[in-house]
């Protein structure tokens, strides 16, 4: 008996659905008015990506999203800058949303698991009707080059900028509310710093240290 891995052929049927998310990607490239499109970039069928936020999305060379990636802009304003930029070679799991309002910055090679939620928003009721509130509260995400944020971990910015340096990781089910500084290991909820590599003494150190002077 055949398993997986010996040659087996996979089930032809599973040529429609890549077929169908092929002809979509090219949909996407050629008809919808993105800020600025990478070549090599590939999306699934199933993604949910209006026309009207194409205007404010810039997407780099090699940007792949997996199944059901929502990606949503929920107040357009009148500027002529993009709010939601994925550089080069980001990998975006299935189910993964990302709200960007203000800015969500993704650096290159920067991998999501899946169901990552990343806001740059809230929904805090005040005094003012719940639809006002796009337009008051909100923040901006700068994930830096060669993240790895795992299954189901949230980073939400209300207000303020919100920075995760370069090359850390965020562990499955974490939550991520202010700024992490590079090589980090993010667990928890709320997240916090357990392990930082210090590239000036060449070592590990406690979260506890990482986390001194961070927003």
């Amino acid at each position: 008996m055949s398993i997986a891995g010996d040659g087996a052929f996979e089930d032809p049927l599973f040529l429609i659905p890549r077929i169908v998310s092929r002809l979509y990607t090219e949909w996407l490239v050629w008809t919808y008015p993105f800020f600025s499109i990478g070549r090599g970039f590939t999306a699934q069928s199933s993604c949910e990506l209006r026309r009207s936020s194409a205007p404010y999305i810039k997407i780099g060379d090699g940007v792949r999203l997996d199944r059901d990636v929502w990606l949503n802009i929920p107040f357009t304003s009148k500027c002529n800058e993009p709010v939601l930029l994925l550089d080069d070679g980001c990998a975006v799991g299935r189910n993964c949303v990302m709200s960007a309002q203000h800015l969500i910055h993704v650096g290159r090679n920067t991998i999501f698991g899946p169901s990552v939620l990343l806001m740059d928003h809230s929904h805090e009721l005040e005094s003012a009707p719940t639809a006002d509130q796009w337009k008051k509260k909100g923040g901006a995400i700068r994930i830096e080059e060669g993240c790895w944020l795992g299954f189901r971990s949230v980073v939400v910015c209300t207000e303020g900028e919100l920075i995760i340096g370069k090359n850390s990781v965020i562990g499955a089910n974490s939550l991520v509310t202010r700024s992490i500084p590079p090589y980090s290991v993010v667990a928890g909820n709320p997240g916090r710093v357990i392990k930082h590599y210090e590239p000036s003494i060449g070592k590990w150190v406690l979260g506890s240290r990482a986390l001194r002077g961070q927003g």
